[in-house]
This record gives C-alpha cells, sequence and structure tokens, in this order.
C-alpha cells in the first residue's frame, strides 16, 4: 500500500534563512527517490510556490494551503499599513509583559487539506506547525530563547513555549541536527532519548553545479566584488554577531590589516544597526550587504571567497559550515553550542565575545595559505559522510516506522545510524 507523506513548505523565499535551505535539499532528494512506493506532498501557501515548485518531480508534488488569517488577505494588508505609519508599534507591543490575562496565540489546528489529501504521516519542518490528529515529525530547531533570552521579548518566549512544547508532545518524533541539540531538548522539555532523533541536513549548494569560470565572471562584475574577501552567509539577526564580526575587522584594520567581508542572507530589521555600526567604524566601503542570494549564487561566492567566518553565538547546526566544508573553503567559528562537536579539528574556533581571538582567527586564514589548504582538506572529509541522498532515505525510512509499514535492511540499518549518532 502507497504511504503519503505531507512536508511541511510553508515558506516564503528568502526569509527563512537555512530552513529554506534544507527543504529545498529534500525535495530535490527525495525527487530522486524512485526504489519506494510513497507519495511527498510538499505543503506551500497559495501563489507562493514558485521556489520550490520546480525542484518536486517524480514522488513529490505541490499541494497548496490556503493562507493563515493573520498571514495573508485584508487583516495583514491593515496590519502592514499600521506598520509602515507607525513602525514603532509593533515593538512597543512585543516588549509588553505577559499578564495572566493577556491572550497569546494558540496552537493553530488543522484547516483540513492534509486530512481531505489522505495524508498518513505529517512532516512539519519547520517551528510553526498545526495541531491534528495524523502521526507527525516535528523540528523545533533550537531553544534558542532559553538561552539567549535577551533577544527575545516576553511574548515571543511565551508563545515559543506554549507552540513548541504542544508539537513536540503530540509528534512522535522530534528531528534535531546535532547531538548537543539533542541533549538540549531532552533535558530542557523533558523528552525521552528514543523520541528525539538526530537526522543530519547535508550541504544544499552540493545540490547545484559546480559554477563554471563564466558564472564566476558575472556575479563578480554584478556584485562588484573584491579580488579577495571573507564570507558570511546568514541572516541579520542579533545572535548571529556581525556586530562582533564588524568589531573584529575594525580591529584588524586598526593593526594595517584590510580585509572586505561580503555578507549574504536576508537583511531584518537589524541590519540597519549593523549598517550604522560599519559607518561609525569606518568599514562602509570594506562590506558587501547581498541579501538573500539563491543557492546557485551562494555556490559561486564559496567559490570565490578566501574563508568563511561564522561568529554566531548560538547554533544547533550549522549550514554554512557544511557547505564551506563542502566547496574546500576554509573555516573559523564560534567555540558555541554545536559548533565545536560540528567542525572537530577541521576549523579554527573562538569565543564569540573574544574580538581579539576572533580577529587572530581571521587574520591566521587570510594570510596563512598553508593553513587554509591543511583545514580545506580536513573539511572535506569531515562533511563527506553528509550527502542529501543518505538523508532522504533515512527520513524513508522513519517515515515507514512511524507509519508501521514494513521496513527493508537499508532502512533498518538508517534508522539505527541516526538513533546513535
Amino acid at each position: 500500500m502507497s504511504l503519503r507523506v505531507a512536508i511541511d513548505a510553508r515558506l516564503e523565499t528568502g526569509k527563512s534563512g537555512g530552513v529554506e535551505a534544507v527543504v529545498l535539499g529534500l525535495a530535490r532528494s527525495l525527487s530522486r527517490l524512485h526504489d519506494g512506493d510513497e507519495e511527498y506532498l510538499f505543503l506551500t501557501f497559495d501563489g507562493a510556490d514558485d521556489w520550490i515548485r520546480p525542484h518536486l518531480s517524480g514522488p513529490c508534488r505541490p499541494l497548496t494551503v490556503p493562507w493563515p488569517r493573520s498571514q495573508g488577505g485584508a487583516r495583514a494588508a491593515a496590519r502592514a499599513r499600521i506598520a509602515a505609519r507607525a513602525p514603532g508599534l509593533r515593538a512597543v507591543w512585543r516588549s509588553l509583559p505577559v499578564f495572566p490575562w493577556t491572550r497569546l496565540p494558540r496552537p493553530r489546528p488543522s484547516e483540513g487539506t492534509v486530512e481531505r489529501a489522505g495524508v498518513d504521516l505529517v512532516h512539519f519542518t519547520i517551528q510553526s506547525a498545526f495541531l491534528t490528529d495524523i502521526p507527525s515529525i516535528y523540528h523545533p530547531h533550537d531553544l534558542q530563547h532559553l538561552h539567549l533570552s535577551q533577544y527575545f521579548s516576553a511574548r515571543e518566549i511565551a508563545k515559543r513555549e506554549l507552540h513548541y512544547r504542544t508539537y513536540c508532545d503530540r509528534a512522535k518524533m522530534v528531528v534535531v541536527t546535532s547531538r548537543w541539540a539533542r541533549q538540549d531538548l531532552v533535558r530542557q522539555y523533558g523528552l525521552s532519548e528514543e523520541k528525539v532523533v538526530v537526522v543530519a541536513w547535508a550541504p544544499i549548494t552540493d545540490e547545484y553545479p559546480s559554477p563554471e569560470q563564466a558564472e564566476l565572471d558575472r556575479i563578480n562584475v554584478e556584485y562588484e566584488l573584491p579580488d579577495r574577501f571573507i564570507l558570511y552567509p546568514a541572516q541579520t539577526w542579533p545572535h548571529k554577531n556581525h556586530a562582533g564580526l564588524l568589531e573584529a575587522l575594525a580591529l584588524l584594520r586598526a593593526r594595517g590589516h584590510s580585509i572586505p567581508l561580503v555578507s549574504t542572507g536576508h537583511l531584518s530589521p537589524h541590519a540597519t544597526v549593523l549598517k550604522g555600526q560599519a559607518r561609525r567604524l569606518g568599514l562602509s566601503d570594506d562590506i558587501k550587504w547581498l541579501g538573500f542570494v539563491d543557492p546557485a549564487t551562494l555556490r559561486a561566492l564559496y567559490a570565490e571567497a578566501t574563508a568563511v567566518v561564522v561568529p554566531t553565538r548560538f547554533e544547533a547546526a550549522s549550514g554554512p559550515v557544511w557547505e564551506a566544508f563542502a566547496a574546500g573553503v576554509p573555516v573559523a567559528c564560534s567555540n558555541v553550542t554545536s559548533l565545536p562537536e560540528q567542525v572537530g579539528d577541521a576549523a579554527l574556533i573562538f569565543d564569540p565575545d573574544d574580538i581579539g581571538a576572533m580577529a587572530d582567527a581571521i587574520l591566521a586564514l587570510w594570510t596563512d595559505a598553508g593553513l587554509r589548504r591543511r583545514l580545506a582538506m580536513r573539511a572535506k572529509g569531515r562533511v563527506a559522510p553528509f550527502a542529501w541522498d543518505r538523508t532522504a532515505r533515512t527520513f524513508r525510512a522513519h517515515y515507514r516506522r512511524l507509519a508501521g509499514q514494513a521496513l527493508t535492511d537499508e532502512d533498518r540499518v538508517l534508522i539505527s545510524l541516526a538513533q546513535g549518532i
């Protein structure tokens, strides 16, 4: 009997960072699985599936769901008009304490699409799931709000706690991308270790061909890239610590080393603060803020970069680290959360709050070609076991297991590896 799985892809392109990348990787890799009897329905918002539709084929197809009232239609348009006229109003509302009589948005029930489609299992790849009696897999991704509460309003923390705990409790399986994240989720939410499974993502850039020289030349001209630069692909959220990176670059400039930075990723409201900081530090001419770029362009940027620097203060697992490793680009990154586990001896690590240590790591990569070569060789070996075909087959094995279907020998091996990773 065919197994029908709904996979949550209710995203607007360019706004979800690494989550969008991994959903694309899952779509492309599941589309290539022709040795099973499964059907994968990717849930997309009406009119917002251009980013994923070209990547769905074989057993995969889109399934349109309506926009929630809070995200589409007249109410959303009205809120957008209010935000434009009174930009500080939302910040004031979010800063209010959560009183007992304050109404938090409750987890939403399914509006019926997956039930009408005869779905056997729902795979929630994003935190904003919905309530359904259909068995589910849930990705909370991380519990950053409990570790870096200074970056969240009391209202946002309360909402995340309500939603994450609800969806974790209801899920048949909870998925994370590193052992560190698994241990954190078990400790913070009291989930059983058997319920929380590690399935590592692979680099999405590997799904795209190596750029030809003509493509590299085009990107260099289009973005006016310097001859050499370091790359940081991350949305401009405060915890990503672009601010610390700018301080490190200013320190290096004071020491006589001008090192250009190319930053990609959705420009959140915090980007205005960062651009002002860059001006005050005299770095404006050294920084390229490219915003969101597609994976093929990002792969070309990796090919051109001298090094990748990831100064984040929190990461359940870093997509940019894997992408840089796969591209053979040396990495310097923070020593926080899951990153030491992820990089091993294949990258330089530093305390993200130690600007001097960050600057030293950047300078070492910038000036020492031998070090860059050694790290790149280690990195290739470090990331080699992680491929999208394996990720897709691992999820398919769990889909079959949770739906009570017969497992192949390969399924059993992949499930065992995921449990013991």
